[in-house]
């Protein structure tokens, strides 16, 4: 079995040292990068299985990285920052990281989270797959597949890219749609879940399927108890 690539994109060599020794450790593959534009070519060249990226670059913010990652490539994204307010944290996952690692760490955290992560994306496919290796899944005039993380509507010629922690959350939902999903059931599988991670998720994913992400009709919040997919999801073999 090939083994999961994941660039590492870090100002601070000793910093990607460590990383990238803990990773091959535990079976990973990796590429270091120092520099926003290093890590741009490389992508440009070679799309990885994962990125994960500190914010402060010499060349470049890494949060421009970070959205050109989830709206672009469509890729795992672990931000590590010494940036540790809760509004670093919202915005990072507003922009579509899939976690969120304050320096110090410790490497083998952040190895946890990479593990949490890849089994998130392995659970999508196998989730799509339960029944009659049904492979997408259509609703509300969407179609999602979840091979690809991308959402295409049938009518108007609009496609997305989810993020990984996107498409697990709104596999759970089409999984039990019509059913009312808590947050300890929507968190399930995240080595370290932050408060407000769901609340800013599934934000994102309205803006992407909702004609109007401030009164949704799909994705509706039920107050004091969690989220309900209101639509009825058929799954479509390949």
């Amino acid at each position: 079995m090939q083994k999961k690539l994941i660039y590492i994109i870090d100002d601070e060599a000793d910093i990607c040292d460590l990383i990238s020794t803990e990773l091959h450790r535990h079976g990973y593959d990796t590429r270091s990068f120092q520099t926003g534009a290093q890590a741009t070519h490389a992508l440009n060249r070679r799309k990885p299985d994962l990125c994960i990226i500190d914010l402060g670059l010499p060349d470049m913010d890494g949060i421009a990285i970070v959205r050109q990652l989830c709206d672009s490539l469509g890729l795992g994204v672990i931000i590590i920052s010494g940036r540790d307010s809760t509004s670093d944290r919202v915005l990072g996952l507003e922009f579509g990281a899939d976690d969120y690692l304050i320096k110090p760490f410790d490497p083998r955290e952040l190895v946890a989270r990479v593990n949490s992560l890849f089994r998130r994306l392995e659970h999508i496919e196998t989730a799509a797959t339960r029944s009659d290796k049904a492979r997408k899944a259509a609703f509300a005039g969407w179609l999602f597949d979840p091979s690809t993380l991308t959402l295409n509507h049938q009518e108007r010629s609009k496609s997305e890219i989810l993020s990984a922690a996107e498409a697990a959350l709104l596999t759970l939902l089409l999984r039990s749609a019509r059913q009312i999903l808590s947050r300890d059931q929507l968190l399930q599988g995240y080595a370290d879940p932050f408060d407000r991670s769901i609340d800013v998720r599934m934000s994102r994913i309205r803006k992407k399927i909702e004609q109007d992400p401030r009164h949704p009709t799909i994705i509706k919040t039920v107050y004091g108890a969690g989220y309900i997919l209101t639509a009825e999801v058929d799954w479509i073999n390949d």
